[in-house]
């Protein structure tokens, strides 16, 4: 598989989707996976969105 296309639709983010997740409050990671909490969809990092995912 090329490479040449990964990651292209995150450079049309604010901050190459970047930024600090709300959940942890780890800086620097990709908040870029919609997850539903306390009914509010928010943007989270990955192992915030997967531990979330795997409790409910």
């Amino acid at each position: 598989m090329a490479k040449n296309n990964r990651g292209k639709g995150l450079k049309s983010l604010a901050n190459k989707g970047r930024g600090t997740c709300p959940n942890c409050n780890r800086t620097g990671v990709k908040v870029i996976f919609e997850t539903k909490v306390n009914d509010q969809t928010t943007k989270l990092c990955k192992t915030c969105h997967k531990t979330i995912a795997n409790n409910a």
